[in-house]
């Protein structure tokens, strides 16, 4: 990590982000998106996150025009690391949200997508760079640690259900063997 940017991660710059009031980094938040829902290596995610998703290409995206959301990290089916916020950054990736009794769970956390549904399993390659990721990630923030990591659903339970029964966390876990 070079300033909160991945070496490696195809680098697709958002707006929406801004500084993190305590320059702290002590959580990771596990979603899921794909768009239109269930569709795959499209480019919409990235148009989403940027603020340009063309409202046009899908019925179901003009619920979506004016939205200003973003992730630190995607990883696309295939493996493919995007980054679109530097971890030093905070992302709008949690909404409404809680963790340990603390609001605003976007001051401290990482947001890490992953394209898919809560119903559709995750491909192997997914599970292989998510692993990488969350160990490099432990490395340069030493508030991070696998206690520290939860999914949507856990911070904002009721409203949030990704990244869903589909993750298998218990695979996860077990990859982050170091």
């Amino acid at each position: 990590m070079k300033d909160g940017w991945h070496q490696t991660a195809r680098i697709c710059k958002s707006p929406h982000f801004n500084q993190r009031p305590l320059n702290e980094v002590s959580g990771l938040v596990i979603h899921n998106i794909s768009l239109p829902a269930g569709c795959y290596g499209l480019p919409h995610i990235d148009g989403l996150f940027q603020g340009c998703l063309d409202a046009t290409a899908d019925a179901s995206f003009r619920e979506l025009v004016g939205l200003e959301v973003s992730a630190h990290f995607l990883i696309r089916r295939d493996g493919e690391l995007v980054q679109y916020v530097s971890c030093d950054d905070r992302a709008w990736h949690a909404g409404v949200s809680t963790l340990n009794g603390r609001e605003n769970c976007n001051d401290f956390t990482i947001g890490i997508e992953l394209e898919g549904t809560d119903t559709d399993p995750y491909a192997n390659e997914q599970y292989q760079v998510l692993a990488q990721l969350t160990l490099e990630l432990f490395n340069e923030y030493p508030m991070l640690k696998q206690s520290k990591i939860v999914g949507h659903c856990d911070i904002a339970p009721g409203r949030k259900t990704d990244p869903g029964d589909s993750f298998d966390w218990q695979r996860y876990f077990g990859l982050l063997v170091e």
